[in-house]
């Protein structure tokens, strides 16, 4: 094995505050067990992502992380060496320090600043897309009956218009559908349409389609044996908070679905750091943060670590907060009593350690400076440490237009994921069903005109002796009543005659 290949079986966050030279470490066999990190705006949340995303690179494990103010990207550059980089690195004790350049594939959503990341309407979740179309609870019903309805048919349902087709189809053939697929409400359908519509107003239209996101192009490693960092701008993607949760929620369902389970390994598959995490819960339903803490809770059989990155921890539900083993929490702020409350209910979920006060510590540290508590080859919490942050070794300032550029035009999925596929599907197979139910119509409209057309020419000999339809069900009425007359004219004289003979 080449000594890039030999990998430790730590990763060290920083050093303890108050011993010089002793390091706080993240063990890797316990990264799939989640994490955290917490703190208010500017107390170094955003150094510390960049730092864990560094060194598990480095260590052999792939990362996506969501980039909502396009500073994480800076991993892609490699740092310049500085005397308080130094000064810092003496006093935590690292000497392995060195600037570096991490592997970095941009991603984003709408294709403007990395690849576009697409999916298909029938992977997206039926349960993720009706909080994305934002539906009542009847409406959703319909969408489910819609998802059955074209797996019972077969008819691949891949982007909005797909969709929409299906849910007229529905509509126009609800009679018959009412038999297998329960009552299927007009209302409801039109509801549908309209917030499908709403969506495509949005731009959401371009995430729906194909060729659809490949899970293993955000898990490999480049020619140096560092995995890739993949990175996704999500700057215009926050500008709407519902979209974007529900965006990166599939992207952890769909990993969950598609990885297997695995018994034991010294590392995860992957780590996902879901940045301004307290977002995803907002205004969830409950059925939602139900299947949030399912995913959390079983993908760890997967080996894949999710890491929230929020500014309070308690803006996590505590069904979801109490699965996050491996903490990193920057300072609080306590200007409200809702503040005071919630740095008491951190202070209690750490493993008190002597040498400091962690509510005092909560509200005065610095910048870089956090309270880290990971688990141990035990499986149990450490004793919480006052850790000096170390420093990255990629770099801190923006990159420029052209580096970006660069990075996006280097990368092994240019061109890959740009150009869009246009295969047949639920859309097409039912314009097809319509226009071959048109054709019919008119092919029978076709052959009446023929019929009529045909009566018209009639000759007159042929009328008079056996007439049009019409004129043959008259001719053939009346001779029938001339017959049964005569019939009975005929009888009556028979009877009579008989009679007569009889009386004489």
């Amino acid at each position: 094995m080449s000594n890039n290949e030999e990998l430790k079986n730590v990763i060290t966050i920083g050093g303890d505050i108050f011993t010089p030279g002793e390091d706080v470490d993240l063990f890797l066999k316990r990264a799939n067990r989640h994490g955290i990190i917490a703190g208010a705006t500017g107390t170094g949340k955003t150094v510390t992502l960049q730092i864990l995303a560094e060194q598990f690179s480095k260590a052999g494990v792939p990362v996506f992380a969501s980039d909502v103010k396009w500073d994480l990207a800076w991993i892609a550059m490699a740092w310049k060496d500085h005397p308080k980089v130094q000064e810092r690195l003496e006093h935590i004790g690292i000497k392995d320090w060195s600037p570096n350049a991490f592997p970095s594939i941009f991603w984003d959503l709408y294709g403007e600043k990395g690849h576009p990341i697409r999916t298909t309407v029938s992977e997206m979740w039926p349960i993720l897309l009706s909080r994305m179309l934002d539906l009542s609870d009847t409406q959703d019903a319909i969408l489910h009956i819609a998802f059955k309805l074209a797996d019972d048919e077969g008819w691949l349902i891949l982007d909005l218009d797909d969709l929409e087709a299906v849910i007229g189809y529905m509509d126009e053939n609800k009679k018959e559908l009412r038999k297998d697929y329960w009552n299927i409400s007009t209302a409801s359908v039109g509801a549908i349409r309209r917030d499908i519509l709403v969506l495509r107003e949005a731009g959401w239209e371009i995430f729906f389609g194909e060729p659809a996101l490949i899970l293993d192009d955000i898990m490999r490693r480049d020619f140096s044996w560092q995995w890739v960092v993949s990175i996704m701008d999500s700057r215009k993607l926050m500008s709407d908070a519902r979209m974007y949760s529900t965006f990166l929620l599939w992207l952890i369902s769909e990993l969950f679905e598609e990885l297997p389970e695995v018994w034991d390994l010294d590392k995860p598959k992957l780590v996902f750091f879901f940045d301004e995490a307290h977002l995803l819960f907002r205004d969830a339903p409950k059925v939602l943060v139900e299947k949030v803490e399912q995913v959390v809770r079983l993908i760890r059989s997967k080996w894949v670590g999710i890491y929230f990155v929020t500014q309070n921890p308690t803006d996590i539900p505590e069904t979801v907060r109490s699965q996050l083993w491996n903490r990193v929490q920057h300072a609080l702020r306590a200007f409200t009593p809702k503040d005071q409350k919630a740095i008491k209910v951190v202070a209690e979920t750490f493993r008190q350690n002597d040498d400091f006060d962690i509510k005092e510590a909560l509200t005065d540290m610095k910048v870089w400076v956090g309270l880290v508590s990971c688990l141990d080859d035990k499986w149990t919490p450490q004793v919480v440490e006052k850790t000096l942050i170390r420093p990255p070794e990629s770099r801190m300032w923006p990159l420029t237009d052209e580096e970006r550029t660069s990075i996006i035009n280097r990368s092994p999925f240019a061109g890959m994921y740009e150009k869009t596929i246009d295969r047949e599907s639920a859309d097409e197979i039912l314009e097809k069903l319509e226009n071959s139910a048109e054709q019919e119509k008119a092919e029978a409209l076709e052959k009446e005109k023929e019929q009529i057309v045909a009566d018209k020419n009639i000759p007159m000999w042929q009328e008079m002796l056996f007439g049009t339809k019409k004129k043959k069900w008259f001719i053939q009425t009346v001779w029938k009543s001339v017959v049964r007359k005569a019939g009975n004219k005929i009888a009556t004289n028979i009877v009579r005659g008989v009679l007569g003979g009889l009386l004489k």
